[in-house]
Protein backbone atom coordinates (compact mmCIF):
# COMPACT_ATOMS: atom_id res chain seq x y z
CA UNK A 1 0.00 0.00 0.00
CA UNK A 2 2.45 2.70 -1.24
CA UNK A 3 0.12 5.60 -0.37
CA UNK A 4 0.28 4.66 3.34
CA UNK A 5 3.36 3.52 5.23
CA UNK A 6 3.84 2.44 8.81
CA UNK A 7 5.76 4.89 10.97
CA UNK A 8 8.64 4.98 11.70
CA UNK A 9 9.64 4.11 8.14
CA UNK A 10 13.39 3.97 8.66
CA UNK A 11 13.95 6.69 6.09
CA UNK A 12 14.11 10.48 6.40
CA UNK A 13 11.77 12.23 8.79
CA UNK A 14 8.26 12.73 7.47
CA UNK A 15 7.13 16.28 6.72
CA UNK A 16 4.37 17.30 9.14
CA UNK A 17 0.94 18.22 7.83
CA UNK A 18 -1.05 20.55 10.06
CA UNK A 19 -4.82 20.63 9.57
CA UNK A 20 -6.43 23.95 10.34
CA UNK A 21 -9.57 25.99 9.83
CA UNK A 22 -10.70 29.56 10.35
CA UNK A 23 -11.07 28.97 14.10
CA UNK A 24 -7.60 27.46 14.53
CA UNK A 25 -5.72 29.64 12.05
CA UNK A 26 -4.47 32.12 14.66
CA UNK A 27 -2.93 29.29 16.70
CA UNK A 28 -1.43 27.82 13.54
CA UNK A 29 0.24 31.12 12.71
CA UNK A 30 1.83 31.32 16.15
CA UNK A 31 3.75 28.12 15.43
CA UNK A 32 5.37 29.69 12.38
CA UNK A 33 8.30 32.06 12.00
CA UNK A 34 7.78 35.67 10.95
CA UNK A 35 8.87 34.85 7.41
CA UNK A 36 6.48 31.91 7.24
CA UNK A 37 3.59 34.02 8.51
CA UNK A 38 4.43 36.60 5.88
CA UNK A 39 4.29 33.83 3.26
CA UNK A 40 0.76 32.91 4.39
CA UNK A 41 -0.26 36.57 4.19
CA UNK A 42 1.26 37.08 0.75
CA UNK A 43 -0.55 34.02 -0.60
CA UNK A 44 -3.84 35.01 1.13
CA UNK A 45 -4.26 31.72 2.95
CA UNK A 46 -7.66 31.70 4.69
CA UNK A 47 -7.85 28.03 5.82
CA UNK A 48 -10.86 27.22 3.66
CA UNK A 49 -11.36 23.47 3.18
CA UNK A 50 -9.07 22.24 0.44
CA UNK A 51 -6.64 25.15 0.60
CA UNK A 52 -2.98 24.07 0.91
CA UNK A 53 0.26 25.90 1.58
CA UNK A 54 3.79 24.47 1.47
CA UNK A 55 5.83 26.17 4.22
CA UNK A 56 9.60 26.47 3.64
CA UNK A 57 12.26 26.66 6.32
CA UNK A 58 14.97 29.33 6.44
CA UNK A 59 16.96 27.42 3.79
CA UNK A 60 14.05 27.16 1.40
CA UNK A 61 13.39 23.46 2.01
CA UNK A 62 9.91 22.15 2.71
CA UNK A 63 9.34 22.26 6.46
CA UNK A 64 5.59 21.93 6.90
CA UNK A 65 2.32 21.62 5.03
CA UNK A 66 -0.75 23.50 6.18
CA UNK A 67 -4.12 22.39 4.86
CA UNK A 68 -7.55 23.85 5.42
CA UNK A 69 -10.08 21.23 6.46
CA UNK A 70 -13.67 20.70 7.52
CA UNK A 71 -13.37 18.55 10.64
CA UNK A 72 -16.90 17.26 10.03
CA UNK A 73 -15.66 15.58 6.82
CA UNK A 74 -12.40 13.85 7.79
CA UNK A 75 -12.54 11.49 4.81
CA UNK A 76 -12.01 14.43 2.45
CA UNK A 77 -9.58 16.37 4.65
CA UNK A 78 -6.34 14.97 3.17
CA UNK A 79 -7.73 13.24 0.10
CA UNK A 80 -6.40 15.74 -2.45
CA UNK A 81 -2.86 15.76 -1.09
CA UNK A 82 -1.27 12.59 -2.55
CA UNK A 83 -0.88 14.27 -5.94
CA UNK A 84 -0.81 17.91 -4.78
CA UNK A 85 2.27 17.45 -2.61
CA UNK A 86 5.78 16.67 -3.86
CA UNK A 87 6.69 12.97 -3.69
CA UNK A 88 7.94 12.02 -0.25
CA UNK A 89 6.74 11.03 3.18
CA UNK A 90 4.34 13.03 5.30
CA UNK A 91 2.66 12.62 8.67
CA UNK A 92 -0.37 14.26 10.25
CA UNK A 93 0.82 16.63 12.99
CA UNK A 94 -0.74 16.62 16.44
CA UNK A 95 -1.12 20.40 16.26
CA UNK A 96 -4.14 22.13 14.77
CA UNK A 97 -7.56 20.64 14.09
CA UNK A 98 -8.00 17.14 15.48
CA UNK A 99 -9.10 14.82 12.71
CA UNK A 100 -10.37 11.26 12.89
CA UNK A 101 -6.95 9.79 12.09
CA UNK A 102 -8.20 6.57 10.51
CA UNK A 103 -10.77 8.24 8.25
CA UNK A 104 -8.27 10.94 7.25
CA UNK A 105 -5.71 8.26 6.33
CA UNK A 106 -8.35 6.31 4.42
CA UNK A 107 -9.23 9.45 2.47
CA UNK A 108 -5.55 9.94 1.63
CA UNK A 109 -5.29 6.39 0.28
CA UNK A 110 -8.51 6.70 -1.73
CA UNK A 111 -7.16 9.91 -3.24
CA UNK A 112 -3.95 8.10 -4.25
CA UNK A 113 -5.76 5.61 -6.52
CA UNK A 114 -4.78 5.42 -10.18
CA UNK A 115 -6.17 3.07 -12.83
CA UNK A 116 -3.06 1.97 -14.68
CA UNK A 117 -4.10 -1.03 -16.75
CA UNK A 118 -3.82 0.84 -20.04
CA UNK A 119 -1.36 3.65 -19.31
CA UNK A 120 1.68 4.42 -17.22
CA UNK A 121 0.95 6.46 -14.09
CA UNK A 122 2.07 10.08 -14.33
CA UNK A 123 3.83 9.87 -10.96
CA UNK A 124 3.83 8.06 -7.66
CA UNK A 125 1.62 9.55 -4.94
CA UNK A 126 3.06 11.10 -1.83
CA UNK A 127 3.04 8.71 1.14
CA UNK A 128 1.39 9.27 4.52
CA UNK A 129 3.01 7.70 7.58
CA UNK A 130 0.46 6.16 9.96
CA UNK A 131 0.49 3.87 12.97
CA UNK A 132 1.06 0.21 12.21
CA UNK A 133 -2.33 -0.78 13.63
CA UNK A 134 -4.04 1.89 11.49
CA UNK A 135 -2.30 0.56 8.40
CA UNK A 136 -3.33 -3.00 9.24
CA UNK A 137 -6.97 -1.97 9.77
CA UNK A 138 -7.20 0.11 6.59
CA UNK A 139 -5.32 -2.06 4.11
CA UNK A 140 -8.19 -4.54 3.45
CA UNK A 141 -10.69 -1.69 2.99
CA UNK A 142 -8.38 0.15 0.62
CA UNK A 143 -7.63 -2.96 -1.42
CA UNK A 144 -11.35 -3.79 -1.61
CA UNK A 145 -12.17 -0.27 -2.81
CA UNK A 146 -9.38 -0.37 -5.37
CA UNK A 147 -10.71 -3.74 -6.58
CA UNK A 148 -14.21 -2.32 -7.13
CA UNK A 149 -12.75 0.66 -8.99
CA UNK A 150 -10.50 -1.53 -11.14
CA UNK A 151 -13.30 -3.94 -12.08
CA UNK A 152 -15.75 -1.16 -12.96
CA UNK A 153 -13.16 0.86 -14.89
CA UNK A 154 -12.14 -2.09 -17.06
CA UNK A 155 -13.85 -2.04 -20.48
CA UNK A 156 -16.19 -4.90 -21.29
CA UNK A 157 -13.85 -6.43 -23.87
CA UNK A 158 -11.56 -7.25 -20.93
CA UNK A 159 -14.28 -7.66 -18.30
CA UNK A 160 -17.01 -9.79 -19.82
CA UNK A 161 -19.02 -12.52 -18.09
CA UNK A 162 -16.14 -15.01 -18.16
CA UNK A 163 -13.61 -12.54 -16.77
CA UNK A 164 -16.02 -11.51 -14.02
CA UNK A 165 -16.51 -15.17 -13.12
CA UNK A 166 -12.73 -15.59 -13.15
CA UNK A 167 -12.50 -12.90 -10.46
CA UNK A 168 -14.77 -15.01 -8.25
CA UNK A 169 -12.69 -18.11 -8.99
CA UNK A 170 -9.49 -16.31 -8.05
CA UNK A 171 -11.13 -15.12 -4.83
CA UNK A 172 -12.10 -18.70 -4.06
CA UNK A 173 -8.58 -19.89 -4.71
CA UNK A 174 -7.13 -17.22 -2.42
CA UNK A 175 -9.43 -18.12 0.48
CA UNK A 176 -9.83 -21.85 -0.18
CA UNK A 177 -13.54 -21.46 -0.91
CA UNK A 178 -15.65 -23.71 -3.13
CA UNK A 179 -16.70 -22.22 -6.48
CA UNK A 180 -19.34 -23.53 -8.87
CA UNK A 181 -20.38 -22.12 -12.26
CA UNK A 182 -23.33 -22.56 -14.62
CA UNK A 183 -22.63 -21.47 -18.23
CA UNK A 184 -24.99 -21.08 -21.20
CA UNK A 185 -27.45 -23.96 -21.52
CA UNK A 186 -26.50 -25.16 -18.03
CA UNK A 187 -28.64 -22.29 -16.77
CA UNK A 188 -31.74 -23.74 -18.41
CA UNK A 189 -30.97 -27.27 -17.27
CA UNK A 190 -30.68 -26.15 -13.64
CA UNK A 191 -33.60 -23.69 -13.76
CA UNK A 192 -32.10 -20.19 -14.04
CA UNK A 193 -34.27 -19.12 -16.99
CA UNK A 194 -34.24 -15.35 -16.58
CA UNK A 195 -30.43 -15.18 -16.37
CA UNK A 196 -30.31 -17.16 -19.61
CA UNK A 197 -33.00 -15.05 -21.29
CA UNK A 198 -31.15 -11.79 -20.65
CA UNK A 199 -27.74 -13.06 -21.77
CA UNK A 200 -28.55 -15.48 -24.58
CA UNK A 201 -28.10 -12.97 -27.45
CA UNK A 202 -24.48 -12.22 -26.65
CA UNK A 203 -21.60 -14.08 -28.29
CA UNK A 204 -20.29 -14.52 -24.72
CA UNK A 205 -22.39 -17.02 -22.80
CA UNK A 206 -24.35 -15.92 -19.72
CA UNK A 207 -23.40 -17.56 -16.48
CA UNK A 208 -23.99 -17.76 -12.75
CA UNK A 209 -21.02 -18.23 -10.45
CA UNK A 210 -21.37 -19.30 -6.83
CA UNK A 211 -18.75 -19.17 -4.06
CA UNK A 212 -19.24 -20.91 -0.70
CA UNK A 213 -17.03 -20.39 2.36
CA UNK A 214 -17.23 -20.92 6.10
CA UNK A 215 -18.29 -23.48 8.66
CA UNK A 216 -21.64 -25.22 8.35
CA UNK A 217 -22.42 -24.35 11.97
CA UNK A 218 -22.07 -20.56 11.45
CA UNK A 219 -24.91 -18.18 10.49
CA UNK A 220 -25.68 -18.14 6.78
CA UNK A 221 -25.35 -14.91 4.75
CA UNK A 222 -25.80 -14.64 0.98
CA UNK A 223 -24.37 -11.72 -1.01
CA UNK A 224 -25.63 -11.19 -4.57
CA UNK A 225 -24.22 -8.79 -7.18
CA UNK A 226 -25.68 -7.69 -10.50
CA UNK A 227 -23.14 -8.58 -13.18
CA UNK A 228 -24.39 -7.01 -16.40
CA UNK A 229 -21.02 -6.56 -18.06
CA UNK A 230 -22.50 -4.36 -20.77
CA UNK A 231 -26.05 -3.16 -21.22
CA UNK A 232 -27.16 -2.11 -24.68
CA UNK A 233 -30.73 -2.10 -23.41
CA UNK A 234 -31.44 -5.11 -25.60
CA UNK A 235 -34.13 -4.64 -28.26
CA UNK A 236 -35.33 -1.63 -26.24
CA UNK A 237 -32.04 -0.10 -27.31
CA UNK A 238 -30.48 2.67 -25.25
CA UNK A 239 -29.52 5.92 -27.00
CA UNK A 240 -25.79 6.51 -27.43
CA UNK A 241 -25.43 8.77 -24.36
CA UNK A 242 -27.25 6.22 -22.22
CA UNK A 243 -25.05 3.38 -23.47
CA UNK A 244 -21.69 5.14 -23.24
CA UNK A 245 -20.78 4.08 -19.70
CA UNK A 246 -22.64 0.79 -19.52
CA UNK A 247 -19.41 -1.11 -18.88
CA UNK A 248 -20.15 -0.07 -15.27
CA UNK A 249 -23.41 -2.04 -15.12
CA UNK A 250 -21.52 -4.85 -13.40
CA UNK A 251 -20.74 -2.49 -10.49
CA UNK A 252 -23.05 -4.44 -8.19
CA UNK A 253 -21.06 -7.62 -8.84
CA UNK A 254 -17.82 -5.73 -8.18
CA UNK A 255 -19.18 -4.65 -4.78
CA UNK A 256 -20.38 -8.15 -3.94
CA UNK A 257 -17.00 -9.69 -4.84
CA UNK A 258 -15.16 -7.09 -2.78
CA UNK A 259 -17.46 -7.57 0.22
CA UNK A 260 -16.99 -11.34 0.07
CA UNK A 261 -13.24 -10.79 0.05
CA UNK A 262 -13.44 -8.55 3.10
CA UNK A 263 -15.53 -11.10 4.99
CA UNK A 264 -13.13 -13.94 4.25
CA UNK A 265 -10.03 -11.86 4.91
CA UNK A 266 -11.45 -10.88 8.31
CA UNK A 267 -12.44 -14.51 8.94
CA UNK A 268 -15.85 -13.45 10.20
CA UNK A 269 -17.67 -16.38 11.79
CA UNK A 270 -20.38 -16.74 9.18
CA UNK A 271 -21.19 -19.11 6.35
CA UNK A 272 -20.91 -17.04 3.20
CA UNK A 273 -22.39 -17.58 -0.23
CA UNK A 274 -21.53 -15.18 -3.05
CA UNK A 275 -23.72 -15.24 -6.17
CA UNK A 276 -22.82 -13.33 -9.34
CA UNK A 277 -25.10 -13.65 -12.37
CA UNK A 278 -22.90 -12.39 -15.23
CA UNK A 279 -24.31 -11.49 -18.65
CA UNK A 280 -24.17 -9.07 -21.55
CA UNK A 281 -27.54 -7.61 -22.50
CA UNK A 282 -26.96 -7.64 -26.24
CA UNK A 283 -28.91 -7.34 -29.49
CA UNK A 284 -29.15 -10.39 -31.72
CA UNK A 285 -31.50 -12.66 -33.59
CA UNK A 286 -32.31 -14.57 -30.42
CA UNK A 287 -32.53 -11.55 -28.12
CA UNK A 288 -35.25 -11.40 -25.51
CA UNK A 289 -38.24 -9.52 -26.95
CA UNK A 290 -40.64 -7.05 -25.34
CA UNK A 291 -43.90 -8.87 -24.67
CA UNK A 292 -42.38 -12.28 -23.99
CA UNK A 293 -43.26 -14.16 -20.82
CA UNK A 294 -40.52 -15.89 -18.82
CA UNK A 295 -41.21 -18.37 -16.04
CA UNK A 296 -38.65 -17.56 -13.35
CA UNK A 297 -36.84 -19.96 -11.04
CA UNK A 298 -39.35 -19.14 -8.31
CA UNK A 299 -42.24 -20.13 -10.61
CA UNK A 300 -43.56 -16.61 -11.18
CA UNK A 301 -44.51 -15.73 -14.74
CA UNK A 302 -43.02 -12.37 -15.76
CA UNK A 303 -44.01 -10.34 -18.79
CA UNK A 304 -41.05 -8.56 -20.36
CA UNK A 305 -42.36 -5.02 -20.66
CA UNK A 306 -38.88 -3.54 -21.25
CA UNK A 307 -35.71 -5.42 -22.16
CA UNK A 308 -33.70 -2.57 -20.60
CA UNK A 309 -35.03 -3.56 -17.16
CA UNK A 310 -32.75 -6.57 -17.29
CA UNK A 311 -30.88 -6.28 -14.00
CA UNK A 312 -33.88 -7.25 -11.91
CA UNK A 313 -34.38 -10.27 -14.17
CA UNK A 314 -30.95 -11.79 -13.61
CA UNK A 315 -31.17 -10.90 -9.92
CA UNK A 316 -34.56 -12.52 -9.38
CA UNK A 317 -33.26 -15.98 -10.24
CA UNK A 318 -30.19 -15.43 -8.05
CA UNK A 319 -32.33 -14.16 -5.17
CA UNK A 320 -34.68 -17.12 -5.47
CA UNK A 321 -31.71 -19.47 -5.33
CA UNK A 322 -30.34 -17.53 -2.37
CA UNK A 323 -33.64 -17.83 -0.51
CA UNK A 324 -33.68 -21.62 -1.07
CA UNK A 325 -30.58 -21.80 1.15
CA UNK A 326 -32.58 -20.30 4.05
CA UNK A 327 -29.99 -17.70 5.11
CA UNK A 328 -30.52 -15.34 8.00
CA UNK A 329 -29.60 -12.40 5.75
CA UNK A 330 -29.54 -11.67 2.01
CA UNK A 331 -27.67 -8.63 0.66
CA UNK A 332 -27.69 -7.55 -2.96
CA UNK A 333 -25.80 -4.79 -4.76
CA UNK A 334 -26.97 -3.50 -8.12
CA UNK A 335 -26.49 -0.56 -10.45
CA UNK A 336 -30.20 -0.94 -10.98
CA UNK A 337 -32.07 2.26 -11.82
CA UNK A 338 -31.53 5.76 -13.12
CA UNK A 339 -34.52 6.67 -10.96
CA UNK A 340 -32.40 6.23 -7.83
CA UNK A 341 -29.89 8.73 -9.22
CA UNK A 342 -32.65 11.19 -10.04
CA UNK A 343 -33.99 10.86 -6.50
CA UNK A 344 -30.69 10.87 -4.56
CA UNK A 345 -27.99 12.01 -6.98
CA UNK A 346 -24.75 10.17 -7.70
CA UNK A 347 -23.30 10.05 -4.17
CA UNK A 348 -26.05 8.35 -2.14
CA UNK A 349 -26.90 4.71 -2.78
CA UNK A 350 -30.56 3.94 -2.25
CA UNK A 351 -31.12 1.39 0.51
CA UNK A 352 -34.20 -0.83 0.58
CA UNK A 353 -34.88 -3.19 3.48
CA UNK A 354 -37.74 -5.39 4.63
CA UNK A 355 -36.68 -5.09 8.28
CA UNK A 356 -36.65 -1.71 10.06
CA UNK A 357 -34.11 -2.65 12.73
CA UNK A 358 -31.76 -3.99 10.09
CA UNK A 359 -32.14 -0.84 8.01
CA UNK A 360 -31.44 1.38 11.01
CA UNK A 361 -28.34 -0.65 11.82
CA UNK A 362 -26.81 -0.36 8.35
CA UNK A 363 -27.61 3.36 8.13
CA UNK A 364 -25.87 3.87 11.46
CA UNK A 365 -22.86 1.87 10.25
CA UNK A 366 -22.71 4.00 7.12
CA UNK A 367 -22.56 7.18 9.19
CA UNK A 368 -19.85 5.73 11.42
CA UNK A 369 -17.53 4.77 8.56
CA UNK A 370 -18.33 7.82 6.35
CA UNK A 371 -20.07 5.69 3.73
CA UNK A 372 -23.59 7.13 3.73
CA UNK A 373 -26.75 5.45 2.45
CA UNK A 374 -30.31 6.73 2.20
CA UNK A 375 -33.33 4.53 2.77
CA UNK A 376 -36.23 4.51 0.33
CA UNK A 377 -39.51 2.74 1.09
CA UNK A 378 -40.80 -0.56 -0.17
CA UNK A 379 -44.17 1.10 -0.81
CA UNK A 380 -46.24 -1.94 -1.70
CA UNK A 381 -49.22 -0.06 -3.22
CA UNK A 382 -46.84 0.67 -6.11
CA UNK A 383 -46.88 -3.00 -7.05
CA UNK A 384 -49.84 -2.07 -9.24
CA UNK A 385 -47.36 -0.24 -11.50
CA UNK A 386 -45.96 -3.65 -12.49
CA UNK A 387 -49.29 -5.34 -13.24
CA UNK A 388 -49.54 -7.53 -16.32
CA UNK A 389 -52.66 -8.59 -18.20
CA UNK A 390 -51.30 -12.05 -19.08
CA UNK A 391 -48.60 -12.90 -16.49
CA UNK A 392 -48.25 -12.75 -12.72
CA UNK A 393 -46.55 -9.36 -13.10
CA UNK A 394 -44.25 -7.44 -15.45
CA UNK A 395 -40.63 -6.46 -15.10
CA UNK A 396 -41.50 -2.79 -15.78
CA UNK A 397 -44.46 -0.66 -16.73
CA UNK A 398 -45.50 2.44 -18.66
CA UNK A 399 -45.30 4.79 -15.67
CA UNK A 400 -42.09 6.72 -14.97
CA UNK A 401 -43.10 7.15 -11.34
CA UNK A 402 -41.07 5.61 -8.48
CA UNK A 403 -38.73 3.63 -10.70
CA UNK A 404 -36.26 2.69 -7.96
CA UNK A 405 -39.10 1.59 -5.68
CA UNK A 406 -40.87 -0.51 -8.29
CA UNK A 407 -37.59 -2.23 -9.17
CA UNK A 408 -37.06 -3.08 -5.50
CA UNK A 409 -40.67 -4.26 -5.21
CA UNK A 410 -40.13 -6.56 -8.18
CA UNK A 411 -37.16 -8.17 -6.46
CA UNK A 412 -38.91 -8.35 -3.08
CA UNK A 413 -41.38 -10.82 -4.60
CA UNK A 414 -38.53 -13.35 -4.65
CA UNK A 415 -37.69 -12.95 -0.96
CA UNK A 416 -39.78 -15.13 1.40
CA UNK A 417 -41.83 -13.31 4.00
CA UNK A 418 -39.78 -12.71 7.13
CA UNK A 419 -36.37 -13.37 5.55
CA UNK A 420 -34.16 -10.29 6.21
CA UNK A 421 -33.04 -8.61 2.98
CA UNK A 422 -31.03 -5.53 2.09
CA UNK A 423 -30.93 -4.11 -1.44
CA UNK A 424 -28.51 -1.36 -2.48
CA UNK A 425 -29.23 0.51 -5.70
CA UNK A 426 -25.78 2.07 -6.16
CA UNK A 427 -24.25 4.23 -8.89
CA UNK A 428 -20.72 2.76 -8.56
CA UNK A 429 -19.30 5.71 -10.46
CA UNK A 430 -17.86 9.21 -10.10
CA UNK A 431 -18.78 11.52 -12.96
CA UNK A 432 -15.82 13.82 -12.24
CA UNK A 433 -12.70 14.13 -10.11
CA UNK A 434 -13.06 15.14 -6.46
CA UNK A 435 -10.72 14.69 -3.49
CA UNK A 436 -10.61 10.98 -2.73
CA UNK A 437 -13.07 10.20 -5.50
CA UNK A 438 -11.34 10.09 -8.89
CA UNK A 439 -13.43 9.95 -12.02
CA UNK A 440 -14.60 6.45 -12.87
CA UNK A 441 -15.61 3.38 -10.89
CA UNK A 442 -16.37 3.82 -7.21
CA UNK A 443 -17.24 1.71 -4.17
CA UNK A 444 -20.44 3.02 -2.59
CA UNK A 445 -21.98 1.23 0.37
CA UNK A 446 -19.18 -1.33 0.58
CA UNK A 447 -17.69 -0.11 3.86
CA UNK A 448 -21.15 0.36 5.38
CA UNK A 449 -22.20 -3.21 4.67
CA UNK A 450 -18.89 -4.63 5.84
CA UNK A 451 -19.23 -2.64 9.08
CA UNK A 452 -22.71 -4.10 9.53
CA UNK A 453 -21.45 -7.66 9.10
CA UNK A 454 -18.57 -6.99 11.51
CA UNK A 455 -21.02 -5.60 14.06
CA UNK A 456 -23.36 -8.58 13.75
CA UNK A 457 -20.80 -11.37 13.45
CA UNK A 458 -17.37 -10.00 14.34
Amino acid sequence: MPALIATPSGRRSATPIEATDATHLTATRKRLSAAQRSWLDETQFDAQPGSVRLIPDANGKLARVIVGVDAADPLAALAALPFMLPPGEYALASDGVTLHAQLAALGWALGAYQFTRYRTPKREPAALAVRADTLAALTPLIEATYLVRDLVNTPTEDMGPKQLADEVKQLGKTHKAKVREWVGEDLLEDNFPTIHAVGRASHRAPRLVELNWGKASDPKVVVVGKGVCFDTGGLDLKPSDGMRWMKKDMGGAAHAIALAGLVMDAKLPLRLTLLVPAVENAVGGNAMRPGEVVITRAGHSVEIDNTDAEGRLILCDALAYAAEQKPELIIDFATLTGAARVALGPDLPALFANNDALADAVLDCGRTVADPLWRLPLWRPYRKLLESYLADFANAGPSRHAGAITAALYMERFIPEGMPWLHLDTYAWNDGDRPGRPRGGEAMGLRALFALLCKRYG
